[in-house]
């Protein structure tokens, strides 16, 4: 084949001689508008621009493969079942351990929560040794002992949901962090260091920039769960989750996006938790999804990475296999959400209660339960069965749930990837 000759340098008077026919300026910003290269307009709704970094990662990614068949079948699977657990937001609130109370002191909690929701795993194969929390007669492991932890210390009267009790070092010394998050068991809580960093800088950024209340960062969102996300990130760096993926800048924003989903799930969409654009919110980015989506045959990957992850071996955080293994996940996930609302389009976060029981004598106007049944030949009736909304969020919730499952019942495919890291 013969070889291509470099194209030679221009020189400075042919630069010059070209300079006199420049484009017209208007029609080079509309260009670059329309491409998307210009500045977005100031009164743009807000993006957190974490599914366009997926998508980018997806069509680079090397490693990891998604299959679109399997994608099909599991969107089905995954519909159908939420729809016979009723999975909605109202499923968030039902574990005893989230809080109960939908006030000022549930934010703070959530945010507290969100804040310190990285990095349960155990090396330890042996439940002795592995880090858990005793409370309320159980054993709590993974992301349930940091909210039992949590709630130990809010009855222990450690006010661990405080901004300024964060930066008070007087008070809030690293020995007693050891004791709220001390273990029933021999081992540590991972990254224990790293989160008393993620304590004290979020407890400094709220208390010099909004008040010491996360309450205000909610309501500088102005309704906007991508708002309320872009805030967090550019303010607090320990949320600031993103990196560099064959060039690209990739947004990955785990931790803020699952605090954002966790404010409208505890608060159903309302209060603290309304937001007019919940569906910007992605799945979130950790390593028990991607488990879940393999166990699916929706993920695949090369033999390398597989028998890399079956032997336990850690990934590096920001290596390439770890970012494919984050965006893929976020980008499937993505994927069976549209496949569900393609085959079902009234489940497009048409968010209803559950079905309700009426008592009916025949007529058009069933009674309730608590109307006088004497009369002819009362009978209950249930009226048709609502259909749950479906997003990423809820999708992301009903995954790791079962996944969880798995994991206790051993039947898990394939281990989790294992990366040590703040950001999930």
């Amino acid at each position: 084949m013969p070889s291509l000759d470099p194209i030679p340098a221009q020189r400075n008077d042919q630069v010059e001689a070209n300079s006199d026919d420049e484009a017209d300026p208007e029609l080079v910003e509309l260009l670059r508008q329309h491409f998307g290269l210009g500045e977005r307009p100031k009164d743009a709704p807000p993006e957190t621009k974490v599914l366009e970094g997926a998508q980018y990662v997806f069509d680079n990614a090397i490693d990891i493969a998604v299959s679109l068949a399997h994608t099909k079948g599991a969107a089905e699977t995954i519909w159908r079942m939420m729809q016979k657990k009723e999975y909605s937001t109202h499923t968030w609130s039902e574990h005893e351990l989230h809080p109960q109370t939908k006030d000022e002191s549930t934010v703070d909690f959530i945010f507290t929560m969100d804040l310190l929701n990285f990095s349960f795993w155990s090396e330890e194969e042996e439940e002795p040794k592995r880090f858990c929390i005793e409370y309320r007669g159980k054993l709590w492991t993974g992301y349930w002992s940091l909210v039992a932890a949590l709630q130990r210390a809010l009855d222990e009267d450690i006010p661990i949901t405080t901004p300024d009790f964060w930066v008070d070092e007087e008070r809030c010394t690293e020995e007693l962090l050891k004791h709220v998050f001390r273990s029933a068991t021999d081992g540590e809580i991972p990254m224990f260091k790293e989160r008393v960093q993620c304590l004290r800088e979020a407890g400094e950024v709220l208390c010099e920039e909004f008040g010491g209340s996360f309450v205000n960062c909610i309501d500088s969102a102005n309704l906007s769960a991508a708002g309320l996300v872009n805030i967090l990130t550019e303010s607090f760096a320990c949320f600031r989750d993103e990196t560099i993926f064959h060039g690209k800048r990739v947004r990955l924003y785990k931790r803020a996006q699952i605090l954002v989903a966790d404010l409208w799930a505890c608060f159903n969409g309302e209060d603290f938790g309304e937001f007019h654009d919940i569906d910007k919110i992605t799945m979130f980015a950790d390593y028990r999804i991607p488990q879940m989506l393999h166990q699916l045959n929706c993920l695949r990957y090369a033999p390398k990475l597989e028998n890399h992850i079956r032997d336990l071996k850690p990934i590096e955080p920001g290596s390439n296999w770890e970012i494919e293994l984050r965006g893929t996940s976020i980008w499937c996930v993505e994927l069976i959400k549209r496949e569900i609302e393609k085959q079902h389009p009234e489940v497009k976060m048409n968010r209803q209660s559950p079905p309700s029981k009426s008592i009916s004598d025949g007529s058009e106007n069933p009674k309730t339960e608590n109307s006088d049944q004497s009369g002819d030949k009362l009978k209950i009736v249930e009226k048709p069965r609502k259909t749950y909304g479906i997003n990423a969020i809820l999708i992301d919730f009903f995954l790791y749930d079962t996944m969880k499952n798995l994991e206790a019942e051993k039947n898990e495919s394939i281990p989790h990837h294992r990366t040590r890291s703040i950001w999930y």
